[in-house]
């Protein structure tokens, strides 16, 4: 994908939760933003005085209570993670009138407009696609449910939203009363046409794919996305050489290497971001410490080899890392 970037000002801040808060970014021109369907996302470019560039990725939500965001505005949510990083650099930086660049949207969630029943499930934060969801369902009166789970009441972000949107077909679940959500219970009461899309944390998504596999469902009729709280606390940087262009890059511990190489305007494939798709793997020529994996597309013979490597998601824990690019 071509490195764009689109410059935004921080227009308005919402307190949702103790830790969450609801960001407007206007086009820092005025003119309209790129279009987006329901589950896209957006990258946003930060820079610290302390920890240099920071990319962090965040869902578009879309207008709310039936109302449209005007063109040249895109809103996100951003929860506080107890960490000193991206989040809470921009909990702690952020105001109206802040400057950053945006990526242009793109979606590696979305929904099958020939889906005949859909189930929506989210999880924490991971709520955030699922509103733009539950719009666009109920806008195009589709036949589709929602279930939203949650620590209590006082901790989900648009629990109101959503109640105003879907009405009774959504059911929130709280945690700190109910415990676990019955995933396997869920799916298994939905009629055979449904496909459900499930956003919130690591455990959720693979209890919710482990459920549809004990039901006998094809994997595609539970799609997930992945809601991260971004690189670990002990991240370090490190400096990546491209021997064929013969350039040299530097990653830092809040930007992946991916990240890195666009910033720099080196021309790379992409897409999911989250090292699942397999287009962004990159050759390793040498590297002066071991890789750390964090992708799901390579195989366990691949990354034990330490040939390849995702770029989107994987690391060097080491200073240097030399790629045939």
């Amino acid at each position: 994908m071509a490195s764009k970037y689109i410059d935004v000002v921080v227009a308005g801040i919402r307190t949702l939760t103790p830790r969450i808060r609801e960001y407007l970014l206007a086009a820092a021109d005025g003119r309209p933003l790129p279009r987006y369907e329901p589950g896209a996302h957006v990258a946003l470019h930060m820079v610290s005085d302390t920890r240099g560039p920071i990319v962090r990725h965040y869902s578009l939500i879309g207008g709310l209570a039936g109302e449209d965001d005007p063109r040249h505005v895109y809103r996100i949510a951003v929860q506080r993670e107890d960490r000193a990083r991206g989040s809470a650099f921009i909990h702690d930086t952020f105001e109206p009138g802040t400057r950053l660049r945006i990526s242009p949207p793109v979606n590696d969630f979305p929904l099958d407009r020939r889906d005949a029943s859909t189930l929506l499930i989210a999880g924490g934060i991971g709520v955030t696609p699922i509103v733009s969801m539950t719009r666009s369902l109920a806008r195009r009166g589709c036949r589709y449910s929602v279930v939203y789970a949650g620590r209590n009441a006082a901790f989900m972000a648009y629990r109101d939203t959503l109640a105003r949107l879907a009405g009774d077909r959504v059911r929130f679940h709280h945690s700190d009363e109910e415990g676990v959500l019955d995933l396997r219970g869920l799916l298994a009461s939905q009629p055979e046409d449904t496909r459900a899309y499930v956003c919130g944390p690591a455990p959720m998504i693979a209890a919710a794919r482990q459920a549809g596999a004990d039901l006998g469902w094809e994997p595609d009729r539970v799609r997930s996305e992945l809601f991260a709280a971004g690189p670990a606390s002990d991240e370090t940087a490190f400096e990546v050489e491209l021997r064929r262009s013969g350039k040299l890059v530097q990653v830092g511990p809040d930007a992946s290497i991916l990240d890195a190489l666009r910033l720099a305007d080196v021309p790379v494939l992409w897409d999911c971001a989250r090292g699942e798709c397999g287009l962004c793997p990159l050759p390793v020529v040498s590297a002066d410490g071991p890789i750390d994996h964090r992708d799901r597309y390579l195989s366990e013979e691949e990354r034990a080899a330490g040939h390849t490597l995702c770029i989107c998601v994987s690391r060097l824990r080491g200073t240097r890392l030399v790629l045939d690019a």
